[in-house]
């Protein structure tokens, strides 16, 4: 169905209802209206990594995670598969009725902030800290949601619109200033993508004031810019509770109805939330008008039209529940989880020869936890595979002992006391000793990092205050380095940390229920890694601006002048690969390399490209990445890979805000990582390097 037949509907319907029910249907948790044939309906769901929060679901890697892909195709089939699965519940959950949170069909995924702070517990919902990387890596989840069907398969959401990052503690009442040049080069251009690329039904606003407005009754950013310069047809939702806020913590307006007029009059069609209570007591006070009202409501049943809810014949409803679950979706979790992880150390250790192996020491706090795969935003599998697990099945089929140990807490001592976290230490000394080589996994989850108010999160409402393990972890790395036997560190986190300890090192992420598999598949040699970091990975905290500044000034690889730990785009492989002949092809608008596999086994490589204006010099930007892309290789094999340039990689973005050509001159970088030293040195190649002239 199209908009303007969905909207027509809508309209018809809408203009039968009292003003009393219009109110009411701009609440999250609409109220049915029987006289009409309307059930009610709850606007809130979640599907950031798969369906969550709504019982047995596929769970996939956390979304930083899946950064790490850098593959938009893949992307595209992981979040339409989650939307097969989301409509799989929906039509058993509507069938008997239930209508309650988490079983609706408008999903507030994905979160497109820019993770500009490590510092930032939410920074693990997002797609890392590259305004090209998240706008691709959402334009292809949101496509995937949302589908090319007669229907809208389900509605996808943009979030949190638009200048959001932390801290976590302040963001009820914060106000998160940027400039013109960091708003249009940075913060803006994924949310832009999402709407004119991917046509992203929903857009939710942020808790935090951006320059001075509230995100969620901002007149420049809802009405000038998402309406009015993008053209935006959808309907946007404020984040919970977010509208309360603007009386009680920003200080905005002086009460609740004032607060509901103004996210009304800006366009603010769903509150989730209460303060829509007051909108008929807005209406009586003269601050909004009935149109408003009616506005509103017309967007929203547009949504559901679209959905084809009313629609008794919609292809969509057949889709049987055993679809949620399934093996086939199994299959792709791992794939997936495979393919997200990434190698940041190797002196050579692996891959792991398994046959050579008599014993295994498998050693941390993260090693036989569910909360590690999971990440925030989750739903709850029926198959996890711990990174414990996944060790020792694998180890199992080749007679391998594995010694396990928990070998301290996640980040505390126990209420035991000091006796304990010895003990703890000790097992996994006499563990390490006994074992040829030990796997320790460390890190961090939702309890530590994420968003404020979640279960735990004993950090800074989420937040971290340094980049460091906690303290019980590193006595713990202490006790088995000091063993003297090899050991290969796994930090399973949402987010970047300073971990430089041990033979090898593999950053897991948060990856979802087959994590456990997938880490062994790698440390084995099944798989060779292939992820990339989508941030990057600072030597100390000490390094960046305070949290609280916005200016993107010396923040992420693209404006960063010091040297990284591990740079944005690195990840190494257990196979080296040539880059050679890079070529600009100019009636295409596309650049072209040959990549050659020098290893002996089977991979995927990630060819990344940046681009540097060398007649502009845009707030000291170092260059940025402006296409990417996988390929397979087999041992030996070489191919040309083709990528094609979006007309942005040769814009810049002026002092006031305007998009403009960055002159003729440019340099390209092609290779498997950004061109930087850290990069080059590690993974023994250079990219190709080429000037063009457009």
């Amino acid at each position: 169905m199209d908009r303007n037949t969905a909207r027509d509907l809508a309209k018809q319907l809408v203009s039968q209802m009292t003003l009393e029910e219009k109110a009411s249907q701009l609440r999250y948790n609409a109220p049915a209206i029987d006289r009409l044939g309307i059930p009610a309906y709850n606007w809130w769901n979640e599907a950031l990594h798969g369906v969550a929060r709504a019982g047995t679901a596929t769970v996939f890697p956390q979304a930083i995670g899946m950064a790490s892909l850098f593959d938009e195709d893949l992307l595209f089939e992981i979040a339409e598969t989650i939307s097969t699965e989301a409509r799989a519940k929906f039509n058993a959950q509507a069938a008997h009725g239930d209508r309650d949170i988490y079983k609706g069909l408008t999903f507030w995924s994905p979160n497109i902030n820019i993770f500009r702070d490590p510092r930032w517990g939410r920074g693990q919902e997002t797609y890392g800290e590259d305004p090209y990387l998240t706008s691709r890596m959402g334009v292809g989840f949101i496509k995937g949601l949302q589908g090319n069907g007669e229907y809208m398969k389900v509605a996808a959401c943009a979030k949190h619109y638009a200048v959001h990052s932390g801290p976590e503690a302040l963001r009820h009442e914060f106000d998160a200033v940027a400039s013109e040049y960091d708003l249009w080069d940075t913060y803006l251009p994924a949310f832009e993508a999402a709407v004119k690329e991917a046509g992203v039904e929903a857009v939710m606003g942020a808790y935090n004031r951006t320059n001075g407005e509230p995100c969620c009754g901002h007149s420049r950013l809802m009405g000038e810019i998402l309406r009015g310069l993008w053209g935006f047809e959808g309907h946007f939702v404020s984040d919970c509770w977010a509208i309360a806020d603007f009386h009680m913590y920003h200080k905005i307006t002086d009460t609740a109805p004032e607060s509901a007029a103004l996210a009304l009059k800006n366009g603010c069609d769903i509150n989730c939330g209460n303060t829509y209570i007051m909108i008929l007591q807005a209406l009586q006070e003269g601050r909004i008008t009935e149109d408003d009202i009616t506005l509103a409501c017309e967007r929203a049943f547009t949504c559901r039209y679209l959905l084809g809810m009313f629609d008794e014949n919609n292809p969509y409803n057949q889709i049987p529940y055993e679809m949620n679950d399934c093996e086939k979706h199994a299959e792709l979790a791992l794939k997936t989880a495979q393919r997200t992880m990434v190698l940041l150390k190797n002196d050579g250790i692996l891959p792991l020869n398994i046959n050579r192996l008599k014993s295994v020491a498998v050693l941390g706090p993260n090693a036989n936890s569910i909360a590690a795969l999971e990440g925030n935003y989750s739903g709850t599998s029926s198959r996890y595979v711990t990174f414990l697990e996944g060790i020792r099945n694998a180890c199992r089929e080749a007679g391998v002992k594995v010694n396990y140990g928990m070998g301290s807490h996640l980040y505390k001592k126990s209420t035991t006391g000091l006796h304990m976290e010895g003990d703890l230490l000790a097992e996994a000394r006499q563990a390490a000793e006994m074992s040829d080589v030990t796997i320790l996994v460390l890190g961090l989850d939702a309890t530590i990092e994420g968003e404020q108010g979640d279960t735990g999160n004993e950090y800074s409402s989420g937040d971290k205050n340094d980049l460091e393990l906690p303290l019980a972890q590193r006595r713990l790395i202490d006790a088995v380095a000091s063993t003297g036997k090899p050991y290969i560190t796994v930090i399973a986190s949402g987010s970047a940390l300073r971990v430089e300890e041990g033979n090898a090192i593999v950053q897991a992420w948060y990856p979802g229920q087959a994590g456990g598999t997938a880490l062994a598949d790698i440390l084995f040699g099944k798989v060779a890694p292939s992820g990339k970091l989508p941030v990057t990975f600072y030597k100390s905290v000490e390094d960046l601006p305070p949290f609280e500044d916005y200016s993107m000034e010396n923040r992420t690889y693209r404006y960063f002048k010091g040297e990284a730990l591990y740079p944005f785009g690195f990840g190494l492989s257990y196979n080296q690969y040539r880059y050679s002949d890079g070529q600009y092809h100019e009636e295409r608008s596309a650049v072209s390399v040959r990549v050659r596999n020098m290893g002996e086994m089977d991979a995927e490589e990630i060819v990344q490209v940046y681009i540097k204006p060398l007649e502009f010099d845009s707030h000291g930007l170092n260059y940025s990445l402006c296409a990417f892309g996988r390929v397979h290789l087999a041992p030996g094999e070489e191919k040309r890979v083709l990528l094609p340039l979006p007309k942005s990689a040769f814009e810049c973005v002026t002092d006031d805000g305007r998009r403009i050509k960055a002159g003729r001159h440019f340099r390209l970088f092609v290779g498997g990582s950004q061109p930087d030293a850290v990069s080059c040195e590690r993974l023994g190649a250079k990219p190709v390097e080429m000037d063009i002239v457009v």
